[in-house]
């Protein structure tokens, strides 16, 4: 695989979130604005890939039957980085985060890039595959977040667009964020078999 396609493959078509349906947690329980999913995401991108590098790095010097306590201490100290970075530098979007900054240990994407592809491969294709699906990621929630604050409060990062004229309180509630993700990842799965179809009538 070329390293374009390393880099491309967690936006579409491995996408985290619409296509391995990875890391719920975060992904339902902050996108109620596309601030707090671009914080969360850009978080997560950043442990993931500085995790990949080092534990493809230390790959070969790992024994296979203490794998994951080892890979568990690398991502729990890039979290605890990012956690005191945030903290120091964006206190209030750190703040609306919360408790899921440190729940970014047990992401199951994180751990699963680092089971699946870091501990197997080299560390520059390790960096573009935590970068790529890092910033996949970050793109789904995002993606989710805005639709979100859209349809219940007006707003775009802020920014209104139609204010309180058109709001569904609904979006911006638990119940929201299941029905938008589902709608969303239906929408990935129809453009995915529709690619298929299209490539495989040439």
């Amino acid at each position: 695989m070329s390293s374009l396609k390393e880099f491309s493959k967690g936006f579409f078509k491995e996408n985290p979130t619409y296509v391995q349906v990875l890391g719920m947690c975060p992904t339902l329980a902050v996108t109620t604005s596309a601030l707090n999913g671009l914080g969360m995401g850009l978080a997560t991108t950043a442990v993931l890939t500085m995790s990949n590098i080092v534990i493809s790095a230390i790959r070969k010097a790992v024994p296979k039957n203490i794998r994951i306590p080892i890979f568990i201490t690398v991502i729990a100290s890039f979290v605890t980085i990012v956690d005191m970075l945030m903290h120091a530098f964006t206190y209030d979007l750190w703040k609306t985060l919360g408790l899921f900054i440190p729940l970014i240990v047990v992401n199951c994407l994180i751990m699963g890039r680092a089971e699946a592809f870091a501990s197997r491969n080299s560390i520059g294709k390790s960096m573009l595959d935590g970068l790529g699906m890092g910033l996949g990621f970050t793109g789904s929630l995002v993606l989710l977040g805005s639709v979100r604050e859209l349809l219940g409060s007006g707003t775009v990062f802020g920014l209104e667009l139609w204010g309180k004229k058109f709001n569904i309180f609904l979006m911006i509630l638990p119940p929201g964020a299941y029905m938008t993700l589902g709608l969303l990842a239906a929408l990935f799965a129809y453009i995915g078999i529709t690619r298929k179809k299209r490539g495989g009538s040439k």
